[in-house]
């Protein structure tokens, strides 16, 4: 590879890209409109919530007291002993919230004061929220169950799964003797707009890096520029670093318009490392130039490329990357489907960083499927860019 070649093809992508507007409007003019225009807010309902289920008190009412969990279509309880424990499976993204019962319910309870613990992990402030009325709601219904006399040895009946069904409907009220303790951890605005703003930024770095690629790569083989390259000494590992590059750049400046938005105009807070945000970004902006080199390198045509981007980029990142649904609440097909897509790793890690600062487990997981995919899709781009004439 000759350094004077490649930043003589740098030096004509960049001419490139101040003649041609377009460029420049989906590299930046879209990011800032989608920045501002998308950035207020969703509203959706969520199911099988991971509860963490801490039971400091093993009586039986303390046991009755959760019981609406067991059937309910919203959670998937999941029972320990210590706060220690609860702590760490929210730590490591296993539970979205910690259900404390402690050990002097009971004697409080007969006191008419019994106190339980809520704490919700409020990077996704959807389902925080859900997941704070649910239990209120659960518990209301309980309590009611309980006043009315149909416990038996201190416990009332249980109710199944079509009881459960109606929580949603019940509008959030004080339990009586039974109150909750909400907390919400990693989200004190208690704002959607946190936790969107992060996955907006997922979009629009989908957004410029497959699609401004594989519309301007996929436009020089329709007008055969890149031919006329084929016939000098270029490489075609130099036409190609000479494409990342400048769109590397560009999708960057993106970047940062939307990082500054994000914390300047919606006030989202950056509890982790900004060198880690950078650093995951830029691998994920690798991720999506390869990709869309590969598929303007292969199919060669402006339309075809701009239909197959939206298809396994864009869409699959708005629907399938945890940005409007959780995961946990899709079948398992597409669970399986989701966690396939680079955008679902980054999603996690910008959320992460975002909100609730430097998580080991997901840094060093997310990083490294980055890097694969990064590698994958370059390598991928330079193997199917040849210097032939078809």
């Amino acid at each position: 590879m000759s350094f004077r070649r490649l930043r003589a093809l740098i030096y004509k992508e960049c001419l490139q890209l101040t003649r041609d507007p377009s460029s420049f409007f989906i590299g930046l003019v879209i990011p800032a409109l989608l920045i501002f225009l998308i950035g207020f807010g969703m509203s959706m309902d969520v199911t099988h919530i991971p509860t963490a289920v801490v039971l400091e008190d093993s009586s039986p009412t303390a046991r009755s007291v959760v019981s609406f969990m067991n059937e309910s279509p919203y959670f998937s309880p999941r029972y320990v002993t210590s706060m220690q424990e609860a702590k760490q499976l929210m730590d490591e993204r296993r539970a979205e919230a910690i259900l404390r019962i402690p050990g002097d319910f009971s004697a409080r309870l007969s006191e008419g004061r019994g106190k339980v613990q809520l704490i919700t992990y409020g990077v996704d402030t959807t389902i925080a929220n859900a997941t704070t009325t649910y239990v209120q709601n659960g518990i209301a219904r309980w309590q009611q169950s309980y006043l009315s006399g149909t416990a038996i040895n201190g416990a009332p009946a249980v109710a199944g799964a079509s009881s459960s069904a109606t929580l949603a409907a019940t509008p959030p009220i004080v339990t009586g003797s039974v109150t909750v303790d909400s907390r919400q951890w990693f989200n004190d605005a208690n704002t959607s707009t946190w936790m969107f703003i992060p996955g907006l930024i997922v979009i629009v770095m989908t957004l410029v890096g497959v699609f401004l690629t594989a519309l301007v790569m996929a436009r020089e083989w329709e007008r055969g520029t890149l031919e006329s390259l084929f016939v000098t000494p270029m490489h075609a590992s130099e036409i190609v670093f000479a494409k990342i590059i400048p769109y590397f750049g560009v999708a960057m400046i993106g970047f940062f318009i939307c990082l500054l938005s994000a914390r300047y105009v919606y006030e989202v807070p950056i509890e982790g490392s900004i060198v880690l945000i950078l650093f995951a970004s830029v691998e994920y902006v690798l991720v999506a130039i390869g990709m869309g080199l590969t598929i303007s390198s292969v199919l060669k045509n402006q339309f075809l490329s701009c239909q197959l981007a939206l298809l396994v980029s864009l869409l699959p990142t708005i629907m399938l990357s945890g940005f409007i649904f959780d995961l946990r609440s899709v079948p398992t097909a597409v669970n399986v489907i989701s966690h396939l897509m680079p955008a679902t790793y980054y999603m996690d890690l910008l959320k992460s960083l975002f909100l609730a600062g430097n998580n080991p487990v997901i840094i060093y997981k997310n990083c490294a499927i980055l890097a694969g995919y990064a590698a994958l899709f370059i390598g991928l781009s330079l193997l199917v860019t040849r210097k032939r004439l078809d």
